[in-house]
């Protein structure tokens, strides 16, 4: 039986996906796969996404290097989101930190920064000085 068939992917032929690393249990990022990325997802072992902003599937480490290598792929009880626990090769989020979610609400409301940067974005995505904003909106 095709796994991909047991998903209950959204309208737009998307879920959501928890990307958390194996070791630690950090989150790292949320993202969106399509068929397309799951199955590639399955069969390389390192994590595709679908990107709704430039509406193309895409490899998470491609420009960057920073790869996800898959540990293991978790379905939540409807099957309508996915946790992949990955090896994590230097930072999940395009700014540069380890995980997308490296800023704290404040007591006051304010955003606090809790991680270091783990590399230099500017440096990284100069390949293509769009792909941030790409990346971004």
């Amino acid at each position: 039986m095709n796994i991909s068939k047991k998903i209950k992917f959204n309208k737009h032929g998307l879920i959501p996906v928890i990307i958390q690393d194996y070791k630690n249990n950090q989150i790292l990022m949320l993202a969106y796969m399509n068929e397309e990325a799951f199955n590639l997802t399955l069969k390389k072992r390192k994590v595709h996404f679908f990107s709704r902003s430039r509406n193309k599937l895409w490899l998470k480490g491609e420009t960057s290097g920073n790869f996800q290598l898959v540990k293991s792929i978790y379905f939540d009880c409807d099957s309508d989101t996915l946790l992949i626990k990955v090896s994590q090769k230097g930072g999940a989020c395009h700014e540069g930190y380890r995980s997308c979610f490296f800023r704290k609400l404040t007591p006051k409301g304010g955003l606090k920064v809790i991680e270091k940067k783990v590399f230099d974005e500017k440096k990284v995505y100069r390949v293509n000085s769009n792909i941030k904003n790409q990346i971004s909106k």
